[in-house]
């Protein structure tokens, strides 16, 4: 169903509401912020505010302690960025192309379409990536030997996360 809606310039834009609907839905059942759609010069973007719980209320202390001694601590070395960051930077990694739900195998039970240590062709498909219920299979760019998946099974992702290290 379309609905038309005042736009600035004041025509009115053909708006389809059960498709705005459905990408609401989506964005429900996979936790994500926002998503994006473009067809042709038409583009819907629904997005959602994520509320961040409060930090809970710490006890007020009856009397004020005595402040410490000023004592000169080492500076401590920088965080380790996570594997997955290192990853990203990797030539062989393969990046979603769209938002969705990963999937490593065909089916429910049914044994994974790769496995770290395992060889791949090119073309051969790396797992499955659902979106708006449609599978999408999302193949191998290159032959090689699968160094790392970095998904797990059902697991949402956004375009651009890294899926998998080729080498």
């Amino acid at each position: 169903m379309a609905d038309k809606i005042p736009a600035q310039s004041g025509q009115t834009m053909q708006v389809d509401t059960d498709l705005v609907r459905q990408l609401a839905t989506v964005l429900d059942e996979t936790r994500l912020t926002e998503i994006e759609v473009q067809d042709g010069e038409r583009r819907i973007r629904v997005a959602r505010q994520v509320q961040m719980a409060a930090a809970p209320a710490i006890a007020p202390v009856a009397a004020p302690l005595p402040a410490p001694a000023a004592i000169a601590l080492p500076s401590q070395p920088p965080a380790v960025a996570p594997a997955a960051s290192d990853a990203a930077a990797h030539p062989g990694t393969v990046k979603s192309p769209m938002v969705g739900t990963a999937y490593l195998s065909p089916e429910p039970g049914a044994a994974a379409f790769i496995t770290e240590g395992a060889s791949v062709k090119q073309g051969d498909t790396l797992l499955i990536i659902e979106a708006m219920k449609v599978m999408n299979p999302i193949t191998a760019p290159k032959a090689g030997t699968i160094r790392r998946i970095l998904v797990q099974n059902e697991q949402p992702v956004e375009y651009d996360t890294p899926l998998v290290v080729i080498e």
